[in-house]
């Protein structure tokens, strides 16, 4: 893939101008520019685990797992590395390519990081890409998870700077950009992007892309969820996204964005196979399956390998894979759906 070309001064009313497109204009510009940096039917396949699961002391309004509302998820301490490594492993059966590992923090502390650099080492040794979100990174952290081998570290920025302020006050808009600096300065590639249907305009969303865009890189990845209401929080009874907006959204990122993965994360459970096949022509190419992401529901394996079969869409393959383990994902593996997940606890 070249990056030659790619912009980094979008203004925000160029992005509104393409936010504003007829449909069919936006999608067929959207599948032009996919179309020349990625085979427009391969699909990113990642498994997402919680590692820790509960009692973050953010005040982000979406998030189930903030110390501050009542949700009904259960405080967990950090999992065995152990049980993290056959999480993995069954992962890589069912066909992923790279494992991700997130952890309700507000940003790891000294005790937490040998384990955790056990986990990026043990998955790497089954022959994962490997991606965490910790949190905020300091400097020195960023360093100790690269040299870890980790490859991508997740940070969102969640949405514009200008609506930031009606969704988190513990954390601001310049945290994130910093994490964001300390991860691309220690050599990982970013997984950073945001949450639509959260009450924000379409100038929010098209800010949102315009911050991702204008980083100095592009993150390689570029997750677009859907805002997943969760009773507890104060976007439990907010109203639903128009779906068209949502592909809007995911064809404007993919011209923005040409190189990076866009994909596909919260809130596909409730998307039907028609609006997911319209994110993929738009631009999508990267999913999360599994049964859960993190604490919130996700379609089923097999429902996903099923909608991939009737599309014609292959899983991406990663350097080191067969394309035996990805037939057994097919034809097998994802057959057998996984046992929720269970944790364990260190002391």
């Amino acid at each position: 893939m070249t990056t030659a070309n790619l912009r980094h001064d979008w203004q925000r009313e160029e992005i509104e101008a393409l936010f504003a497109l007829p449909m069919n204009d936006l999608l067929f510009k959207a599948q032009q520019v996919h179309r020349q940096h990625f085979d427009s039917n391969k699909v990113q396949v990642s498994t997402l685990l919680s590692i820790k699961t509960g009692a973050c002391p953010e005040d982000c309004k979406y998030c189930p797992q903030s110390a501050h509302y009542h949700t009904g998820v259960d405080r967990e301490r950090l999992m065995a590395v152990e049980k993290v490594l056959r999480e993995a492993e069954a992962a890589k059966a069912q066909g992923a390519s790279r494992f991700c590992m997130g952890a309700a923090w507000r940003n790891p502390k000294d005790r937490d990081m040998p384990y955790v650099i056990e986990m990026i080492k043990g998955v790497k040794e089954l022959g994962l890409e490997t991606c965490m979100t910790l949190g905020m990174l300091s400097a020195e952290q960023a360093q100790a998870l690269q040299q870890a081998g980790l490859d991508y570290y997740n940070h969102n920025l969640d949405t514009s700077p200008e609506f930031y302020g009606e969704i988190i006050s513990t954390r601001t808009y310049h945290d994130r950009l910093q994490t964001l600096s300390n991860v691309r300065d220690a050599g990982m590639k970013v997984c950073a992007g945001g949450i639509v249907g959260m009450g924000e305009s379409r100038a929010d969303r098209a800010g949102l892309l315009q911050q991702l865009a204008n980083l100095p890189k592009h993150p390689e990845s570029v997750p677009v969820n859907m805002l997943v209401k969760v009773k507890g929080t104060p976007f439990a009874e907010l109203d639903d996204l128009d779906p068209f907006e949502f592909v809007r959204t995911i064809a404007v990122a993919r011209i923005l964005m040409p190189t990076s993965f866009v994909r596909l994360s919260a809130g596909r459970e409730t998307m039907s196979d028609e609006l997911q096949a319209m994110c993929f022509f738009a631009g999508a190419n990267s999913i999360f399956y599994g049964e859960r992401l993190l604490t919130t529901p996700n379609p089923e394996a097999d429902k996903d390998q099923l909608l991939f079969q009737r599309l014609g869409i292959e899983p991406l393959q990663h350097d080191g894979y067969s394309d035996d383990v990805h037939e057994a994902v097919i034809e097998d593996a994802l057959q057998e759906q996984a046992q929720p997940v269970r944790y364990y606890e260190v002391s």
